[in-house]
C-alpha cells in the first residue's frame, strides 16, 4: 500500500501547523520550507479545512491554522479524508471489478483484515505525537528554518 502525495503533504502540513499551533502560516510558507508546490499544496490546503482539520483566515495575518488541539488529530481520520479510496485491488471496487475469479478468491478479506489494522494503528496516533517530544520538534524546527527563505 502506497499513501498519495496528497495524505503526506496533509500529514506535512499538519505537523507544520502543531509545531505552534496558534501561529497562522501562509501556503506560501509551508511550501517553500518543505520545497513543495505551492498549488498542490492549496488543494491540501482545501481538502483540510474541508475535513475541519484547520481553518483559513483571511485578510492581513491570515494563513492557515489548526481548527483542533493536535491531540484530536488522529493519523487515521487524516489518511481516510485525504485519501481518494482504498481499493487495494480491482475486486474492492465492485464497479470496476472485471477479475474472472472474483467471486470464488479468498484474497479480497486478507487484504481487508490488513487494510483495516493499518487504519487501527493509525487511529491510536495523533498529531500531537508526532511533534510533541521536545528534541524531536527542536529538530524538526531547525530543518524547517533552514529551508525557509531569508525574508520569512
Amino acid at each position: 500500500m502506497r499513501l498519495t502525495l496528497h495524505t503526506d503533504y496533509a500529514l506535512r502540513m499538519l505537523m507544520f501547523l502543531a509545531m505552534e499551533p496558534g501561529r497562522p502560516r501562509t501556503i506560501e510558507d509551508i511550501a517553500t520550507r518543505f520545497g513543495i508546490s505551492r498549488n498542490h499544496l492549496m488543494k491540501v490546503a482545501q481538502t483540510l479545512v474541508q475535513s475541519g482539520f484547520i481553518e483559513s483566515l483571511r485578510g492581513r495575518g491570515g494563513g492557515l491554522k489548526l481548527a483542533r488541539e493536535p491531540a484530536t488529530l488522529k493519523l487515521g481520520d487524516i489518511v481516510r479524508a485525504t485519501e481518494d479510496g482504498f481499493a487495494l485491488v480491482e475486486c474492492f471496487d465492485g464497479a470496476r471489478d472485471s477479475c474472472v475469479v472474483s467471486a470464488a478468491c479468498r484474497l479480497r478479506s486478507p487484504l481487508q483484515e490488513a487494510l483495516a489494522a493499518f487504519l487501527a494503528v493509525l487511529d491510536r496516533y495523533t498529531i500531537a505525537d508526532l511533534v510533541s517530544h521536545p528534541a524531536t520538534a527542536r529538530r524538526m524546527h531547525r530543518l524547517l528554518s533552514a529551508t525557509a527563505s531569508p525574508t520569512h
